[in-house]
């Protein structure tokens, strides 16, 4: 398995799926690999939680 180049489709920056974050996937039971890079993700999860605190 090799480290893997995605392009993130909120901000469309390259970022790396390294080989350890997708042992963690598998072993999770992820069966996609991300679509956001870590950035975006964290700015989706406190977006999704701020709507629901309101």
């Amino acid at each position: 398995m090799d480290d893997k180049k995605i392009i993130c489709k909120d901000c469309g920056q390259e970022f790396l799926f390294t080989v350890g974050e997708q042992n963690f996937y598998k072993e999770k039971g992820f069966e996609n690999e991300p679509v956001r890079c870590p950035e975006c993700r964290k700015a989706r999860k406190v977006q999704k939680n701020t709507r629901r605190d309101r």
